[in-house]
C-alpha cells in the first residue's frame, strides 16, 4: 500500500545569477563561504567560458556529496589561474494574503 502526503502549497521563488571572477587558489574558500549563506541553489565553475563543473547545493546533498565535491573544487583551483564562479541564488517571493 502506498501512502501519499497532501500537497503543500509551494512558495514562488525567483532565481537570479551572479558571476564572480576569482583566482584559482581562492576558489575552494569562496565556495565554502557561499554554501553557508543558505540561499545558493547551484554553483557553476567556468574557465574561458566553458563549464568545468556544476555543483548542486541542496541540503540533502551537502553531507553526502559536498566533501568530495569540495575536494574537486580545491583541485580545480590548483589547476586554473583565473576562473568564473557563477552563483545561482533563489529568493522566496512574498505571497499577498487573502
Amino acid at each position: 500500500m502506498m501512502q501519499t502526503l497532501p500537497e503543500q502549497p509551494s512558495k514562488p521563488v525567483e532565481e537570479y545569477r551572479e558571476q564572480l571572477v576569482i583566482q584559482g587558489e581562492q576558489l575552494a574558500e569562496k565556495v565554502k563561504e557561499l554554501i553557508h549563506e543558505g540561499n545558493v541553489r547551484r554553483l557553476i565553475i567556468k574557465q574561458e567560458g566553458h563549464t568545468v563543473v556544476e555543483i548542486p547545493v541542496t541540503w540533502g546533498v551537502i553531507g553526502a556529496v559536498f566533501s568530495p565535491a569540495l575536494a574537486a573544487v580545491g583541485a580545480i583551483g590548483m589547476m586554473v589561474s583565473n576562473c568564473t564562479l557563477e552563483v545561482v541564488r533563489v529568493e522566496e517571493l512574498e505571497c499577498p494574503q487573502d
